[in-house]
């Protein structure tokens, strides 16, 4: 199986933390994409780096993204605003594990502020190692947040 590619973004309160994994994913073989910040900036704002990369992950098929600031929070909510991202927080392994098999997460919240790095590593690894299940119930409610995605798309001002 081909390793996705990996598109990384993340604002100072996770900018150490996002250098570390992306030399990480690299050893590990990965197309890793830094989307930012690509210096440590101590007034840079997360909208813009989740941003970018949920918008990586949506329009390139079988990609994922790891996003990071503080508290994983903001991030996370920007990203969940671009039609397609499947965006969760996780803090710990089996909490990444699920975001996958349960919700096909296509992009991993992590909060830098935190985080060890070598346990970011570990829910990192957890995360791209597991696939959605594909359970029906998953299916099915995937596919409601779908309908209300578009509904609220379609519906904009």
């Amino acid at each position: 199986m081909n390793k996705p590619t990996i598109y990384i973004g993340a604002d100072h309160g996770g900018w150490a933390l996002k250098e570390a994994l992306e030399d990480y994913l690299n050893t590990k073989d990965y197309k890793v994409v830094d989307m930012g910040n690509q210096d440590l900036v101590q007034d840079d704002d997360y909208p813009e780096f989740g941003y970018a990369v949920a918008k990586r992950v949506v329009t390139d098929d079988g990609s994922h993204g790891i996003v990071i600031c503080g508290n994983a929070q903001g991030i996370c909510i920007v990203a969940n605003k671009v039609r397609g991202a499947r965006a969760a927080t996780g803090f710990d392994e089996k909490v990444a594990k699920t975001s996958r098999t349960d919700d096909n997460a296509n992009i991993l919240c992590l909060p830098g502020r935190h985080l060890k790095i070598e346990g970011a590593k570990k829910i990192v690894d957890a995360w791209l190692s597991t696939e959605f299940s594909g359970a029906d119930r998953h299916v099915r409610r995937l596919n409601k947040v779908k309908e209300i995605e578009n509904q609220e798309y379609d519906h904009a001002d």
